[in-house]
């Protein structure tokens, strides 16, 4: 199988969850009930037999001793599917809030850019826009109170627009990373932005597995960079998506 057919099934499986659980579940139930009709006859034989010995009716506390390990499997069964059906549930609450989060996250990095493109109307320099929406950013989210993350990859200060980090790297590793995963790309189709934190040395994001970039919807990842000074007078190096990652629809 092609890597990039294995790497859509692992998607596939981690967005698909909640349905996969549930369907489990059922299944899971399914299972009870017939485990649980298999065991009757033989508990019906085993109080027959209770009868006959006593010449009474057994006490329910005599059937349950004589009895319960014959529904063992399908308590088994029972209690796994109600595991599943929980655990579906959860998942498909932490789906539900992902989505949203990066239904917020991608429309926000469009609404500064555009935004900014009607302030700065007439010079015609997308620089001057990044560099307007990186000093918004990085004047929002001060250096002195945040965590800088230490990456290993360099120690430029640099700041991460859509997830509000800072971390240390250069310019020189970020460029690489980018033209890493969009040669990936084109063999892979989609790069998730978790997948390109983790190219940078960053942790992932929960959102980042719901966003991305496709050949065919969002165009190759195109980093753009903005000189500016952080709050504590430390150069740093701010981070801005031309293409910003959106949605993965194929969920």
């Amino acid at each position: 199988m092609e890597k990039k057919h294995i790497k859509a099934l692992a998607r596939f499986i981690r967005q698909k969850s909640p349905e996969l659980l549930a369907g489990i579940g059922v299944a899971g139930m399914l299972a009870t009930v017939i485990l649980a009709v298999k065991a009757t006859p033989k508990t019906v034989c085993i109080i027959d037999k209770l009868k006959e010995e006593r010449n009474e009716p057994p006490k329910k506390t005599e059937i349950v001793k004589e009895t319960w390990k014959y529904y063992i499997p399908a308590a088994i069964t029972g209690t796994m599917s109600i595991m599943c059906f929980a655990a579906s549930f959860i998942a498909n609450s932490k789906r539900s809030a992902a989505l949203t989060a990066a239904y917020i996250l991608s429309e926000t990095a469009r609404k500064e850019y555009v935004e900014k493109v009607i302030g700065t109307v007439g010079e015609k320099k997308e620089q001057e826009i990044t560099n307007a929406i990186a000093a918004d950013k990085i004047k929002e989210a001060p250096v002195t109170k945040q965590e800088v993350i230490i990456t290993e990859h360099g120690n430029t200060l640099c700041y991460d627009s859509l997830s509000g980090r800072y971390f240390r790297s250069d310019m020189e590793k970020l460029r690489k990373a980018e033209n890493d995963l969009n040669r990936r790309m084109i063999s892979e189709n989609y790069i998730s932005l978790n997948e390109f934190y983790y190219e940078i040395g960053l942790s992932h994001i929960e959102v980042g597995e719901w966003l991305g970039w496709s050949v065919g919807t969002t165009g190759t990842i195109n980093l753009s960079f903005s000189s500016q000074i952080a709050d504590d007078g430390t150069p740093c190096l701010v981070i801005y998506h031309k293409t910003p990652p959106d949605y993965d629809y194929g969920l």
